[in-house]
């Protein structure tokens, strides 16, 4: 239930933007951030959301608004989800409630938002570039005072893309601040060297001692030229000596300041200041705690991720208790079904750039820790880490997001499918993810995979077919690159731990016979059809309904028959309108001279924004009512009947 403004602690109800919290004393601050955090507690417990990452940030939220003129002073935040206190202290605290909700304010920062808002994201690792490129206009523009500050996680820092913007802020001079929060978490638990780097030079505190010493003299001091050089080589010295490795932030050209502790408030704003009259590219490295502040989310940092509408006090996380066995979520058919098939079959391995938990290699990654492999938020080595092991005769599954996807487009293009290496894409969250909002729906997998030359791509209508397209897309004879997307949250099939049985590659099914119209699906929402169906025979109307199966390559055989018998067709999916299943289902009618009457259903051309599942469905117009209401306004106009044969 949505619970009404929250109320917040005597300063902190005060705080409507920066620049009252800029009117306290400094000494205030620690109250201010007690006050803060249980404010995002009690939101959060009652109105659901993510949790840990933002506890964690409390104090440098705090901090950064204290000390930096925002919004003049433009503030990046890296994947959004550590935003909460930076919303609230920006104006949102009174609609706070909405987060989330349809009709809300989002769960990520977002531009046409707020003015604080500087740039808007919902993906990881983006943070270094955005706000190196808003340092480098405010330089051509004169604005010398202004600053630049991108808060950005150690496991973003897994990605590519931070170490390219980096790489060219080293050199740039421009007024730029990394803040790296350094918690060994994203969403799971960090892997990588680069974890194992950050631990080194967290712990050399006699090199961190002298360095920062050094650092100072150079920052503040006017050095002869000389003088500046020896001391530069000085602490080159210290670091060889010290450290066991030499820093490579420094290295790309970084003055890097750290690690301090980012839970205490008065060491952030006196550090902050110093680093805002240092100008140049510069890394402040700050060590905290996810979830700090709520002892469970502490203990348990994924699970306290985002763990829904919770007891505050007691702890308990509210599940929904059924009278009646309840169908899995997709995710878990994938992570127990993969496991029964590397059992079978010992050229299977499993790969997820950051996401066990969330699409469930977690089982095989306990069970099987050789043969699957975590890879760190990099999707685009994932795609082609996992094309290099197919070239070894490996049967990989590569289970990324949906949207995340995306950022892997060019290996899945030169690395997969031009080589026609047979990689297994298992794209979840496919369709639209509810309250995450744009940044994370699935909409265009259907539109961008079905263009590609070699590709399969596929999508089951249940936990059966799911599992189904798993085994036929491992055997032998399968040798191209196949895509198997499926949506977030629960299926329809409580028993569904059913044989594996082989599917014919580009082959649908006919669910029901009928004779006034043809619906055909892709996925999921072959459900809502079924139901559609069965509430238009109680009102005369006889639809037949396909489950094609496979957007590429089509049931030909099946669309001759549709296009032979039906006037009236209309097609459904959970990916765009453009390009995608309904756009296939046309060009084949055309190219073969058929000429129903088509309507397709699916996420219009805008973006869609946050919401329940079911409120998006009705929004986009392909649930069950709206595939009724589109099949009664069909048979009440005139369809083409002029359908001119193959």
């Amino acid at each position: 239930m949505l619970m009404g403004e929250i109320p917040a602690g005597p300063l902190l109800s005060q705080i409507e933007l920066p620049s009252d919290l800029r009117k306290l004393d400094k000494m205030q601050l620690q109250q201010v951030c007690n006050e803060l955090r249980q404010f995002i507690i009690d939101s959060v417990s009652v109105n659901g959301g993510h949790f840990g990452a933002s506890l964690g940030v409390v104090e440098l939220s705090v901090a950064l608004h204290y000390v930096m003129n925002t919004p003049y002073d433009q503030l990046v935040w890296d994947v959004g989800h550590q935003a909460y206190g930076h919303k609230i202290l920006t104006g949102r605290r009174k609609v706070f409630h909405t987060n989330r909700k349809l009709n809300g304010i989002s769960g990520f920062p977002k531009r046409d938002e707020s003015e604080y808002d500087t740039f808007g994201v919902g993906h990881s690792s983006t943070s270094i570039s955005a706000a190196l490129g808003m340092a480098i206009a405010s330089k051509l523009k004169g604005e010398t005072d202004r600053q630049h500050i991108a808060v950005i996680g150690d496991g973003a820092m897994t990605a590519g893309l931070p170490f390219e913007a980096m790489n060219h802020a080293g050199v740039s001079n421009a007024n730029i601040l990394i803040i790296l929060n350094d918690n060994n978490m994203s969403i799971d638990a960090n892997v990588g060297a680069l974890k194992e780097y950050l631990t080194d030079i967290t712990t050399s505190h006699t090199y961190n001692k002298l360095r920062d010493d050094i650092w100072s003299l150079l920052g503040k001091l006017p050095y002869p030229e000389f003088q500046r050089d020896m001391a530069s080589k000085l602490k080159e010295s210290l670091k060889g000596a010290i450290s066991k490795s030499s820093n490579l932030f420094e290295a790309l050209g970084l003055r890097y300041f750290g690690p301090i502790d980012g839970h205490n408030v008065t060491k952030l704003v006196e550090t902050l200041r110093d680093l805002r009259d240092i100008q140049g590219p510069k890394i402040l490295h700050i060590k905290t705690v996810k979830g700090k502040g709520y002892k469970l989310a502490e203990e348990d940092q994924t699970l306290w991720h985002a763990p829904g509408i919770f007891d505050k006090i007691t702890g308990k996380i509210n599940k929904k208790v059924f009278d009646m066995p309840q169908a899995p979520k997709y995710q878990d058919v994938f992570g127990y079904s993969i496991i029964e098939l590397a059992k079978a079959n010992p050229k299977i391995m499993g790969i997820t750039p950051a996401m066990p938990s969330g699409c469930s290699l977690k089982y095989m990654m306990e069970e099987m820790p050789d043969r699957a492999l975590d890879v760190g938020i990099a999707e685009q080595h994932a795609v082609t880490l996992s094309a290099g092991l197919a070239t070894q005769g490996m049967k990989v599954y590569c289970n990324i997001y949906s949207s995340f996807m995306q950022r892997a487009y060019d290996m899945v293009v030169h690395d997969v499918a031009i080589q026609n290496l047979p990689v297994i894409f298992c794209l979840d969250r496919a369709g639209l993810v509810g309250d995450d909002g744009g940044t994370h729906h699935g909409a265009y997998d259907l539109a961008y995979m079905r263009c590609i030359p070699n590709m399969i791509v596929s999508a089951p209508m249940n936990e059966q077919e799911l599992r189904n397209l798993m085994y036929t897309a491992q055997l032998d004879e399968t040798v191209n690159p196949f895509v198997i997307r499926y949506p977030r949250g629960q299926g329809v099939m409580p028993e569904w731990k059913t044989p594996f049985e082989k599917i014919t590659i580009g082959q649908g099914r006919k669910i029901k016979d009928g004779k006034d119209l043809a619906i055909l699906t892709i996925g999921h929402p072959g459900n809502f059809a079924v139901k559609a169906c069965t509430e238009l025979a109680t009102e005369g109307i006889d639809a037949a309904h396909y489950d094609m199966r496979f957007v590429k390559p089509l049931d030909e055989a099946m669309l001759h028959e549709i296009g032979r018998k039906f006037s009236r067709v209309i097609t459904v999916e959970d990916g765009t309108v453009v390009g995608g299943f309904g756009s296939a289902v046309l060009e084949f009618f055309n190219a073969h001279n058929y000429k129903p009457q088509v309507e397709i259903l699916g996420i219009p051309d805008r973006i869609i924004e946050h919401g329940k599942p079911e409120e998006q469905h009705a929004e986009c117009g392909f649930d069950t009512p709206a595939i009724v209401a589109a099949s009664k306004l069909m048979m009440q106009t005139k369809a083409g009947l002029d359908v001119v044969h193959a």
